[in-house]
């Protein structure tokens, strides 16, 4: 629960709800109370989202406006998805048996009559069978009365029709069936969604609640949100981590696998980073948390997961409409059925009734509309548990068409652990003076090339001075000056003259070439080395072998691309690109071959990630910026999260597909079968809707199946 001054956001966890409808129902209930600002269902979750005025109401009426429609609030999260104490699932039970009674006592034996009128009769097996019609339907009554209220046609408005309709008409064994199979066939479905559900809650276990803390001299364990950031946590071997943090004393291996998707376990020593929910294998750790329990990578993971089950797909939305059509037209057939069939067609009234009833089962676009999120939830949870954070149903479906993928080198395809390995001096100079003067201008920088300067400088002693006005030239380098010298360090396009010594063969080696000089005029340079990753040619083979291009922008210039991209494999590069020359690029890819995911490290790369139809981020494990700003974020380094990613989205799409295809076959199958008499009632629950309901989702929950490999066995993700 978040508070602000007058405002309270809660989450209330509700029972049934699959659709956008009964979605909307609750929506229009929760939002006529008074002090309710905004009420908001998430199919996806299952979760009631509600933000009031704590002074005028509160959770006991929200309740109140959920139950009273018919819906049930869970207040254990952790408990069995089905439990018979339900009040639904019991009187769907009590229902079944009054229905089963009812048909043996019609079919086998000669029921006694209890009741008799004009045009009316009740027997013992029609006794029962009423009995079975208000027991199962007494929830579906009671949320359709509610959607007449709110004027929403739901499938539980529909459904109330076809109960009253057929018990009304004295066809009673029909509408006791209609009771008992469409409720049971609810409880199915709700077990088959929360089985799609499950994959998040099991994201959201990873945290442990208790947390062993050093207070006042000793050690006390707290729940996890009452931690601070700053204290020191206790972790020994076999226990989870409760909060992000830095090692401050022992060391140990870490479990990372459940935020980064690693496979092995990574080494820890004092300084290093470790996140809530890995766990610690084998020594004892002092840990200074860096946030507090809402601030931590796990946490921000499952925050943005649950904000991408929100995020509608494109395909989502327009089967969205689809249903909004779909729905209203197929009734108004079924009107028409009930009508009017009895003057054209021979029958009688009650069988075309029935069958304008079963027709009105089928209109349920249940199936239809969940085909979508469903597959959505599976594919982004399963994602996260691997270590990639996709942030929508959207950036799912533009993955799963991406033609070219863009990977900037330095960083990404390499390993991005620069090291100067060479100086250049020029004529009247000499090494140390060069690395000197280039390490004053770098003084105070976080590039990777300057730290890596002033770790050299500093490893041969050499005393850097100050500078004065000081200048970024945007996507080139420096200038400073520097004992009354103005000095330029960056591209060689920062001077007239910029040969040195030796420095064509180096960038042929793939070396990259940091040139200083002043007057327009180079005096030396700073090689720096980088390596490709050890999995980066292997993921530029998948991406060859499974249709997407692979391209590499940076701005190193052309001799150090061109080594690196031949290393690679990769058959399409660019150097010397400033930013807002690899936008123009991106852009240029996409006109020329269709759709562009640029993966970059989220920050320098800003940018060309937004112009992309995709923007990937990778290494993003505690780093906020990148997590927030990409569309899709890998949590670690390792190039084997692409292939993966490619993989799950290609494979989510398909099931998207797939499921929309079942639905819309059975549904327009079955529909077609209802006028000649080959469809009855109980044939379009348990195949229209139970079915159709079980096979989406059962197909979207086949998913999780696609595995990452690791670098150390090949990128390949696998079914």
């Amino acid at each position: 629960m978040k508070e602000s001054q007058r405002t309270v956001e809660q989450e209330i966890k509700v029972e049934r709800v699959h659709c956008p409808d009964c979605a909307v129902k609750i929506e229009k209930n929760v939002s006529k109370i008074d002090g309710v600002e905004g009420a908001e269902v998430d199919t996806g979750r299952g979760k009631l989202q509600v933000s009031y005025d704590p002074s005028s109401v509160n959770q006991s009426n929200l309740e109140q406006s959920v139950t009273k429609i018919g819906y049930n609030v869970v207040h254990d999260d952790d408990g069995p998805i089905l439990s018979w104490k339900e009040p639904e699932i019991a009187l769907t039970a009590i229902a079944g048996i009054f229905l089963t009674a009812g048909l043996s006592l019609h079919f086998f034996t000669n029921p006694a009559l209890i009741f008799s009128a004009p045009g009316y009769t009740v027997s013992t097996s029609r006794f029962l069978f009423l009995l079975a019609s208000f027991s199962g339907g007494y929830f579906v009554l009671r949320r359709g009365l509610a959607a007449a209220r709110s004027l929403t046609l739901d499938i539980d408005f529909l459904m109330t029709l076809a109960i009253i309709g057929a018990v009304a008409i004295g066809e009673v064994m029909e509408g006791a069936t209609l009771a008992f199979l469409y409720p049971l066939a609810e409880i199915l479905e709700d077990f088959a969604s929360e089985r799609a559900r499950n994959s998040l809650k099991e994201l959201m276990d990873l945290s442990p609640q208790k947390a062993t803390v050093r207070r006042g001299g000793g050690e006390v364990t707290l729940p996890v949100e009452e931690v601070k950031k700053g204290e020191t946590v206790v972790v020994r071997p076999g226990e989870k981590i409760g909060l992000d943090g830095k090692v401050v004393e022992g060391n140990s291996s870490v479990d990372q696998s459940p935020i980064t998707g690693e496979s092995l376990p990574v080494e820890k020593d004092e300084g290093d980073e470790v996140y809530a929910g890995t766990i610690n294998k084998e020594g004892s750790m002092a840990i200074e948390t860096t946030s507090d329990a809402e601030g931590s990578t796990l946490a921000k993971i499952i925050k943005m997961v649950q904000d991408a089950e929100r995020e509608k797909a494109p395909i989502e939305r327009f089967v969205d409409r689809f249903a909004s059509y779909y729905t209203p037209a197929v009734t108004g057939f079924a009107a028409i059925v009930a009508v009017a069939f009895p003057f054209l067609l021979s029958g009688g009234f009650e069988l075309w009734f029935l069958r304008a009833v079963t027709l009105l089962v089928i209109a349920c676009p249940c199936a239809l509309v969940i085909s979508t999120p469903v597959t959505v939830v599976s594919a982004i949870t399963s994602a996260a548990r691997n270590g990639v954070l996709i942030k929508g149903g959207r950036y799912l479906e533009e993955m799963g068409d991406v033609d070219v993928l863009a990977i900037d080198k330095t960083g990404t395809l390499t390993r991005g652990d620069m090291e100067l390995m060479e100086v250049i001096a020029g004529k009247n100079y000499d090494e140390e003076e060069i690395l000197r003067i280039a390490a004053s201008l770098e003084k105070g920088s976080e590039h990777h090339l300057a730290r890596a300067t002033l770790d050299k400088a500093a490893d041969r002693g050499i005393k850097i001075s100050e500078v004065g006005n000081f200048t970024s030239i945007t996507g080139k380098g420096i200038e400073a000056e520097l004992e009354d010298e103005l000095y330029r360090l960056g591209k060689s396009a920062l001077f007239r003259k910029n040969e040195l010594e030796g420095a064509g063969n180096l960038k042929r080696q793939g070396k990259t070439i940091v040139y200083l000089g002043k007057d327009g005029e180079a005096i030396g340079g700073l090689v720096f080395g980088d390596e490709l990753k050890p999995e980066g040619r292997e993921m530029v083979s998948w991406l060859k072998d499974n249709d997407v291009k692979p391209v590499m922008l940076t701005g190193d210039d052309e001799l150090t691309a061109k080594s690196i991209a031949e290393e690679a494999g990769i058959d399409t590069w660019y150097g010397e690109l400033l930013p807002e020359d690899k936008v123009n690029k991106v852009k240029e890819l996409a006109h020329e071959n269709g759709k562009v995911a640029m993966v970059g490290d989220g920050v320098n790369d800003g940018p060309a990630l937004a112009a992309a139809d995709v923007g990937i981020a990778m290494g993003t494990a505690g780093t906020d910026v990148a997590m927030e700003t990409a569309d899709i974020a890998l949590m670690t380094d390792d190039l084997s999260g692409l292939p993966y990613l490619v993989r799950i989205s290609r494979q989510g799409k398909k099931t998207i597909k797939q499921n929309i295809g079942i639905a819309l076959l059975l549904k327009f199958g079955l529909g077609a079968g209802v006028i000649p008499g080959l469809v009855t009632l109980a044939i379009a629950v348990l195949v229209g809707d139970m079915g159709a309901t079980f096979l989406v989702t059962g197909n979207a929950l086949r998913l999780p199946r696609v595995r990452r490999e690791r670098s150390g066995k090949g990128p390949h993700a696998r079914p």
